[in-house]
């Protein structure tokens, strides 16, 4: 049985339509961060995400340490795509009965994530629903402000054919594709499984060490829920992608689970990030400043 993120109860094409829907009466919906104009050439930039299932397989293993990085990657992440600098994060923390102890470990790492993002903690919610929420289980959600300078929005518009497409390893599955993985490991409990909570990487610091050497990016993608599909959310009408998927080797967590599930290679691809969680569209002639700097980045591929 070949399985698929549907088959796990995610239904993609659903949440694009619902997308859609909503941008015709929301404005700035779609993308991977929105903006607010200051009214002096500056923006401010929001982004809300969560940690999804993976707060289940952390809470089933009892290993919440690397949950509050997950949950503030996922947003800083999102602001750094557009030249989003961080300035501060809310967290929301919900749970049917408070376990202060497991609170307090999840809220050190969002601390923790937040100053190796150069970004606050500025506070946050808790809130006990008992009835709603199982005893032993929670919800995570996290909310980021952040700031573009006069000129400094990166938004793919200036995109042509033949840019470059790079890639910037992953730590692993990051918090995208746990509904599918739940699926495929039914009870199992591989000697790996730890290895599935690695926390989301942060690019907060590499993508702000580009942009203040001046290194004009043109676009960027952060490679999350949808998999490789996010590239083409920063892609202007009539462009398109050319990858190069043997550019990089598939990572083995990717590969066991491949297997394990007999998961088609395209539906990985739409799943999960496959090994790289963000991508860079720029100039060719800056690709080995880039390297440079960054010599873990990895060609993707193309613009077309």
């Amino acid at each position: 049985m070949n399985h698929t993120y549907a088959q796990a109860g995610v239904d993609i094409e659903s949440g694009e339509n619902l997308v859609r829907r909503i941008q015709t009466f929301a404005s700035g919906i779609g993308g991977f961060a929105g903006t607010y104009p200051l009214g002096d050439g500056r923006l401010l930039a929001a982004a809300t995400d969560g940690v999804g299932t993976k707060l289940e397989l952390a809470q089933r293993l009892g290993n919440l340490e690397g949950l509050g990085q997950d949950l503030v990657a996922m947003c800083v992440n999102d602001l750094i795509t557009i030249g989003a600098r961080p300035l501060f994060f809310l967290d929301y923390y919900a749970c049917g009965k408070l376990d202060v102890i497991s609170a307090e470990q999840v809220i050190f790492g969002i601390q923790q994530a937040c100053a190796a993002s150069n970004c606050l903690l500025l506070g946050g919610e808790t809130a006990e629903m008992p009835g709603f929420y199982p005893d032993g289980r929670f919800d995570l959600a996290g909310f980021a402000v952040g700031l573009i300078a006069p000129g400094g929005l990166i938004d793919g518009s200036n995109i042509v054919a033949g840019d470059t497409i790079l890639g910037l390893p992953s730590s692993g599955l990051h918090s995208n594709g746990f509904s599918l993985v739940r699926k495929i490991l039914g009870d199992q409990q591989p000697s790996w499984m730890a290895e599935l909570l690695t926390p989301t990487q942060l690019y907060v610091k590499p993508i702000l060490g580009l942009l203040n050497l001046k290194v004009p990016l043109k676009g960027m993608a952060h490679v999350t829920g949808g998999g490789y599909q996010n590239l083409h959310r920063v892609l202007p009408p009539g462009r398109s992608l050319k990858l190069d998927w043997e550019a990089w080797a598939l990572p083995p967590i990717f590969q066991r689970l491949q297997k394990m599930g007999n998961v088609e290679s395209e539906e990985m691809r739409r799943v999960f990030n496959c090994g790289i969680g963000m991508a860079l569209f720029v100039d060719p002639a800056h690709v080995q400043t880039i390297q440079t700097v960054l010599p873990e980045v990895v060609r993707l591929g193309v613009v077309q």
